[in-house]
């Protein structure tokens, strides 16, 4: 990692990361792309150069190099030339070489002073924002499934708002409460559960008659906790209205 400044984003820093893993991928990737490009464009030299019914004219043969170039983005490493009755085709190192420097190489963006978030937690609060989408997840599918609700008041987005994030914190500490029990080995990025003894030995071999049953938070558990929807909304309609009480009593 690396730190750096640039006068394009004043007033904040640029962390520079790499991925090798990232890298290889792309190295791959693109290696393949090429070759598959490249296999393409000498089919084309072929019916140019081909005796019987060649394909000629600069704009026929111009339409099927841009067809092969544009369907994988290619046009970039290539060198072409195309005339009325020819067509050749190179690969351009120079271009290659420099977009494979960059394999791997991200950076993040962030206005934060660097007392308040140094280059490792920058880092860290990006990756974790797979963590946000994950809870996006459990609020609106697997878990939580909470129905859309359409609000027009700048008081009831933010009540209703208030409700989904208090309701992802319970089940949140739910699961690290019962982690053990119910073989859950999620790992928070800001403060990692321990997972106990049966439950590491349950991920390399589960035992054949584990001393605690396995469970699940949907259905079984939650299931019972949580009411009717239509009691739900009635609640959800009481919560609202107590909030409008409130803020009318605290703006008054």
């Amino acid at each position: 990692m690396a730190e750096i400044t640039s006068p394009d984003y004043p007033g904040e820093r640029l962390v520079v990361c790499k991925n090798p893993l990232l890298a290889e991928e792309r190295a791959r990737k693109r290696a393949e792309l090429l070759a598959a490009t490249e296999k393409e464009l000498a089919r084309i030299a072929a019916r140019v150069q081909r005796a019987r019914s060649p394909l000629r004219g600069g704009a026929a043969i111009g339409q099927a190099v841009g067809a092969v170039l544009g369907q994988r983005h290619m046009a970039k490493h290539f060198q072409i030339s195309i005339g009325d009755d020819t067509f050749s085709f190179a690969q351009n190192p120079l271009r290659i070489a420099a977009e494979a420097a960059l394999d791997g190489i991200y950076v993040v963006r962030t206005n934060l002073a660097a007392e308040h978030s140094d280059t490792a937690a920058t880092v860290r609060a990006y990756k974790s924002l797979s963590s946000v989408e994950h809870a996006f997840r459990s609020l609106k599918t697997v878990d939580l499934e909470l129905r859309p609700v359409f609000h027009w008041t700048a008081p009831r987005v933010r009540a209703h708002v208030l409700l989904c994030m208090l309701a992802y914190y319970l089940q949140w500490h739910m699961r690290r409460s019962l982690a053990p029990m119910l073989f859950d080995l999620a790992i928070s990025p800001r403060s990692p559960a321990m997972s106990s003894a049966s439950a590491s030995a349950a991920t390399t071999s589960p035992p054949s008659s584990p001393p605690l049953p396995a469970h699940s938070t949907t259905p079984s558990i939650c299931s019972g906790l949580l009411p009717p929807r239509r009691q739900t909304d009635t609640i959800a309609a009481k919560l609202y209205q107590w909030l409008a009480l409130k803020r009318g009593q605290s703006s008054g």
